[in-house]
């Protein structure tokens, strides 16, 4: 989608206002360094020139509770290649020399945060120009630690909401979300299972009732049907597990190209310019469930 933002606006809010219905937009996530410190940003503008809507960048993580062996072993092999904060914000910092448009959104855990400090980090994310923070282990009623240094630069914070979410703690996250929520659309980590779309259409629902953000299904989206499956479900879908496999599959030297094209394949785009990268048979493979 083509958005008319000011630089000076939140990404997210520019996209999600200039939506006219249709298919949701692509959010692809990517795990900062892998399958190599050099391929991070070539692969985030690789994935927007696919048609990626917005970005979620992984910090990586030596515990990171919600993802998957896939998103683990991404994160295993970033940090052991010295993927640190610097190097992630640095990534970010350089992908807007390039792109002021597309929205990122950091993806992670409350732990590094917390040594780099949660002022100095939040200043920095916005300086690099980040949008959005989705804090995987932060709830609702302490994210004030993080929240008190983003919220006035002008950063959202992302929450999840599961299927097991009570409505009583679906009020809570809808008052302190922004952005977008994100809805987990399976009961597990991430690459689990496949989708349950009537399942997913109800628990959307629910969350509109309690909340005029838009709202993102992650968790199990896979494949070009899963994202059609969606259409007038959700404003937004997350693929991340089988776009890391694939990615690592390819290796640093064809990264970029299975990358776009993974995006290209989930937007339905036919260009006939489109790279010619083995992205089929990795994706295909992990919708089939192993591993994604």
């Amino acid at each position: 989608m083509t958005i008319e933002a000011n630089a000076s606006d939140n990404r997210i809010d520019a996209l999600f206002a200039a939506r006219d219905g249709g298919d949701p937009e692509l959010v692809c996530f990517l795990t900062a360094g892998d399958p190599g410190l050099e391929s991070t940003v070539p692969a985030m503008h690789a994935l927007v020139r696919g048609g990626a809507s917005m970005l979620e960048l992984g910090m990586p993580f030596s515990d990171p509770m919600a993802d998957g062996p896939v998103i683990q072993a991404a994160s295993e092999r970033a940090l052991a290649r010295g993927a640190d904060m610097s190097y992630v914000l640095r990534c970010v910092e350089e992908f807007r020399s390039g792109d002021q448009r597309t929205p990122v959104v950091l993806m992670g855990y409350l732990n590094p945060i917390e040594r780099f400090g949660f002022e100095r980090f939040c200043e920095d994310a916005s300086k690099a120009g980040v949008d959005a923070l989705l804090i995987v282990d932060l709830p609702p009623e302490e994210c004030c630690c993080v929240t008190d240094h983003s919220a006035p630069l002008g950063m959202k914070q992302i929450f999840l909401v599961a299927p097991t979410t009570s409505a009583a703690r679906l009020g809570a996250i809808a008052e302190a979300a922004g952005g977008f929520i994100y809805y987990v659309s399976l009961k597990g980590i991430t690459g689990a299972a496949n989708l349950d779309t009537s399942d997913v259409a109800r628990r959307v629902a629910s969350i509109r009732e309690r909340s005029d953000l838009p709202v993102a299904v992650g968790f199990g989206v896979k494949t070009r049907a899963d994202v059609s499956a969606l259409a007038g479900v959700a404003d937004a879908v997350v693929v991340g597990s089988a776009l890391v496999q694939s990615m690592h599959d390819a290796g640093t030297d064809a990264a970029n190209a299975v990358a776009e094209n993974f995006a290209r394949e989930l937007t339905g785009q036919t260009d006939s310019q489109a790279p010619q990268a083995p992205v089929s048979d990795a994706v295909r493979g992990a919708a089939e469930g192993a591993p994604s």
